[in-house]
Parts: structure tokens; C-alpha cells; sequence
């Protein structure tokens, strides 16, 4: 019977990858498909879905620092909107003569958006460490927070009051870290996130908190040090193959009532307005247009934890089981509406920039892109490891170099390093309009995702830009889209590692003796 799952989920995720769909839809499908043939869920897939939630959170977590949280526009945006969307959702409720008390306790459930596909999104067009990105996690860890008092609330139990000390969790850090480097780079360090995950999960949950906040929050705590990075890494295919289960489980919720169909028909009417809410309300706490966008596509979609709620209630008395499956399909169909969508985002910004762009306001908004490159004639995109040994190089050579960045953190590490970086998003149009280029004589891009260095390429050459501008490349596949972006050279870094290896050994004839090689 188990073969069923691998079956159904490779077929599934086949099909949605051959209509250029993101595979999780294919999963959900499968689920439904599933479903309807009569199969039902069993313990294997509901244990391999709640591992996948915990490790993709916990990888969330090395992403993301407490200090990019505590913003006004995450605490303002977050709250106000699950305010009014609750008010919305529990009018809406009422029409279908629910009771008082469980209308409140499911339209505060459908005020949350889904941590899952949201995170999942943006890990896939690799903007978990942009502002956007930030913004958008920091918002859903404050639904995270409802959620668990919520859950007490319907009868998941109330915190003991040993969760306090959940606000100890910075204090570990330096441990944390230290157990880090000791475990090395092999399986050690793969088995010391599971630990990490698992056991913080675990220990949330004895004291009446929710395991996969547990994984969160603990993955937040090692954020910020490069061999959280590496770690990320080490659990990427995990998480990703565990995910599955996951979104197979969610569409095997099964079919609802007529009664229903209707509620979920209301509710897929009302899912826009959640993305516009979300939008209008950033543009109020004074962000930018792109931003207030691309984080509102992101959050526009059901979650997870308002199935979790319902379950809860349902469990509890409060509300009729019925509702646990028509939660569950309204969560199902809000993924496959917002996973294509989420994946084309960038292209809809360019489309509507210009209409969008007018409900702007003219302040200093907290996301803004430099307006000048001051005295820079080289231009490092992505100061990541590569990035920092390329400005260096730089420094060492006379030249005089800007560093750009999406994430905070790294930024402001750089500052106090003496290097000059500042906020810029590769795949923000705006990052070059108006920005004066007539001193830069190159542009190094050293980012690993391969659709933002064609982005940021081509808003360069739109620009006028006719210098330089070089670029790293994981596959030797992707030199192709580079170069008709208008990359004029790329690297591929382990084959011309290999290549110089090979290079530094030849004519050797005396004893070996320790050298060390940089890469040209």
C-alpha cells in the first residue's frame, strides 16, 4: 500500500512539471485523486508530512534573524490585517448560521496565511533573505504566535508555564553554534539539524506549544552564521522529499458536502481581497510598491493552521467534523491557485508596474534601492562568500567597489568589516533606474540563483549599461540564458577550481609542501 504514495506523487508531480506548474500542486491532486479512489491516510504519510513541516521551518529559521522581525511593519501589517479579515471571514460565517463562538474560532483561522507554501515560494525563487521575503516570514511567525493561543483555546491545552522560557532561546546561541563547527561538515552536521529540529519541536510540545514553532524559532537562533548555511544546505533534499507527504495529505482530505462547496466558493471569492488588504496596508506603513506586491502574492493563500484549528475544534465539540474537510479542500485549492502564480510574480510586477507603482507614496520608504553608487567603479552583486573574497580582491587591486545585498544581516556584518554595502534586490527593476552608472566600469554578480542574474542583467543592458558585467554559474547549462541576458563572461567555479587544481600540480617534482591557491 505504501507504494501507492510514491506512485501517485511521482506521476502527479510529473504531470504538473510538464505544464510548467510548481510540483506541489501535482501533489495536492494526487491527494484528491487519492481520496476519491477511496484511499485514506495512515500514519506513514501523516508522520512524514509533519517532518517535512518541522524541517522546512527549521530551514526557514537559519534564514531569518529576531532583529529583522521586530519591525514596525511586520507587528503593524500582521496584526491589522488578521484583525479585519477575521471581522470579514466571521460575517461571512454568520450568513451560514454557524454559531457565535465557532465562527470567531474559524474566521480567525482563515485570517492566518499558509507558513507552508509561502515559505516554500520564496525558497524556490530564492528570496527568503530579501526584504520581501522577511517581511513576509515575519508576518506569518505573528499568525504562528495567534495560532498557538488559538489552539489553546479550542482545546489543544493552554501553555504551562514552563513555555517562558521559550524567551531564554538567544541565551543558547554561543553553545548552539560551537556544537555546529564541532560536528564538522559531513553526517554529523546533517544529523545535528535533525537533532536541532526534532528535539526543539519536541520540547515545545511538552510544554502546551506548537512543534513546528519549536523548529522555527530554534533554526532563527543559529541564523546569521555561515555554517547555518551549510546546514541549510545538508536538510534542502530532506525536507524537500518529506514535503511531499505533507501535500499529499492535505488533498486527501476528501470531498465536502453541497453546503460546503458553497462556504468554499465564498471563501475562494474573498481570497483576493486578502492579497489587496495586505497590499493597501503595507503601502500605509510606507513601503515601497514592489515590496507591498510581491508580499502580499506571497501571502495570499489559506493556511495550514487553520485545518490545524478546525481539527482542534472539531476534536473539542466546537464545531461540526464537516467543516475539518471543507477547510482542508479550501486550503488545497488556494495552493494551486497561488503556487503559479507566486512563481510568475516577477514577471506580473513588470507588467502592472506602471499602474502599481501610482499608489506609492512619496516618503522614505524603509525598503528603498541605492540612489548612487558614489565613487564605485565596480559593482559586487550578492556578497555572499564569493562575493566578499571578489571585493576584496577588488580593495587589493586599487579598484573601488559597491557591494550590494537583500539581506539585512549581511549588510550590516560588511559594515562592520569596514566594507561599503548597502540594500539591493537583483531582481528589482528599480535597483537601476536612475541610478548614475557612467563610473562603474564592471558588474560582478555572484548569486546563486540563475533567474535573478538574468533579471538583474537585463534591467542592467535596459538601462544603457554597455560595460562589463560577469557572473558566476552553478551548470554549465545556464551559460546559455546568461549570455543571451547580455552576461559578457560567466564561471563555472568548481570546473575552474578543478581546471586550476590540475594546473598548480603539474611540474611538481620536489617533496609536496603546504600552499595555498587562489582561484584567478
Amino acid at each position: 500500500m505504501d507504494l501507492i504514495w510514491f506512485i501517485a506523487a511521482f506521476v502527479a508531480g510529473m504531470a504538473a512539471k510538464a505544464v510548467k506548474f510548481p510540483t506541489l500542486v501535482g501533489y495536492l491532486l494526487a491527494g484528491l485523486v487519492l481520496s476519491l479512489l477511496g484511499v485514506e491516510s495512515n500514519d506513514l504519510i501523516e508522520g512524514v508530512g509533519d517532518l517535512g513541516v518541522v524541517l522546512l521551518l527549521f530551514t526557514v529559521g537559519l534564514h531569518i534573524s529576531f532583529r529583522s522581525l521586530v519591525q514596525p511593519q511586520v507587528v503593524g501589517v500582521g496584526s491589522i490585517h488578521l484583525l479585519i479579515s477575521t471581522a470579514v471571514f466571521w460575517g461571512v460565517l454568520q450568513l451560514f448560521q454557524l454559531p457565535a463562538f465557532a465562527a470567531v474560532i474559524l474566521a480567525v483561522g482563515l485570517g492566518f496565511s499558509s507558513t507552508v507554501l509561502t515559505a516554500k515560494s520564496l525558497d524556490a525563487r530564492d528570496e527568503l533573505d530579501t526584504y520581501h521575503g522577511r517581511l513576509s516570514i515575519g508576518i506569518l511567525i505573528l499568525q504562528d504566535v495567534v495560532a498557538v493561543l488559538l489552539l489553546a483555546v479550542t482545546g489543544g491545552g493552554a501553555p504551562s508555564w514552563w513555555a517562558l522560557g521559550v524567551f531564554a532561546l538567544p541565551l543558547l546561541r554561543p553553545f548552539l553554534i560551537r556544537t555546529l563547527y564541532w560536528a564538522g561538515r559531513d553526517e554529523l552536521l546533517l544529523i545535528y539539524g535533525l537533532l536541532l529540529a526534532l528535539g526543539a519541536g519536541w520540547l515545545f510540545d511538552q510544554v502546551g506549544l506548537d512543534a513546528k514553532l519549536g523548529a522555527l524559532l530554534i533554526g532563527m537562533v543559529l541564523a546569521g552564521d555561515p555554517r547555518s548555511d551549510e546546514l541549510y544546505d545538508k536538510l534542502w533534499a530532506i525536507k524537500e522529499i518529506f514535503l511531499v507527504g505533507f501535500f499529499l495529505q492535505v488533498g486527501l482530505g476528501g470531498i465536502p458536502d453541497g453546503r460546503s462547496w458553497m462556504m468554499i466558493g465564498a471563501f475562494l471569492l474573498l481570497l483576493p481581497l486578502k492579497g489587496v488588504l495586505f497590499f493597501v496596508l503595507m503601502l500605509r506603513f510606507k513601503l515601497r510598491a514592489r515590496t507591498s506586491f510581491l508580499s502580499a502574492i506571497s501571502l495570499t493563500a489559506y493556511s495550514e493552521f487553520a485545518l490545524i484549528v478546525a481539527a482542534g475544534a472539531a476534536a473539542s465539540g466546537l464545531i461540526d467534523s464537516a467543516f475539518v474537510v471543507m477547510i482542508g479542500l479550501l486550503v488545497a485549492i488556494s495552493y494551486a491557485l497561488n503556487a503559479p502564480v507566486s512563481r510568475f510574480v516577477n514577471v506580473l510586477w513588470r507588467r502592472f508596474e506602471s499602474y502599481l507603482i501610482q499608489f506609492e507614496q512619496e516618503v522614505n520608504h524603509p525598503d528603498h534601492e541605492p540612489r548612487s553608487t558614489g565613487v564605485a567603479n565596480y559593482i559586487v552583486l550578492g556578497m555572499g562568500q564569493a562575493g566578499t573574497a571578489a571585493y576584496d580582491y577588488l580593495i587589493e587591486q586599487g579598484k573601488r567597489p559597491l557591494g550590494l545585498d537583500s539581506d539585512p544581516v549581511q549588510i550590516q556584518y560588511h559594515l562592520q568589516n569596514d566594507r561599503r554595502v548597502v540594500y539591493g534586490d537583483a531582481k528589482d527593476p528599480e535597483l537601476w533606474t536612475g541610478l548614475d552608472l557612467s563610473r562603474v566600469e564592471g558588474v560582478l554578480m555572484t548569486l546563486s540563483n540563475l533567474s535573478a542574474e538574468v533579471s538583474a542583467t537585463q534591467n542592467l543592458r535596459a538601462e544603457g549599461f554597455d560595460q562589463f558585467v560577469a557572473a558566476l554559474s552553478r551548470y554549465g547549462e545556464n551559460e546559455a540564458a546568461l549570455k543571451e541576458a547580455g552576461v559578457s563572461i560567466s564561471f563555472l567555479p568548481i570546473e575552474q577550481a578543478g581546471r586550476e587544481l590540475a594546473q598548480a600540480s603539474l611540474g611538481q617534482t620536489t617533496a609536496p609542501q603546504w600552499h595555498s591557491h587562489a582561484i584567478t
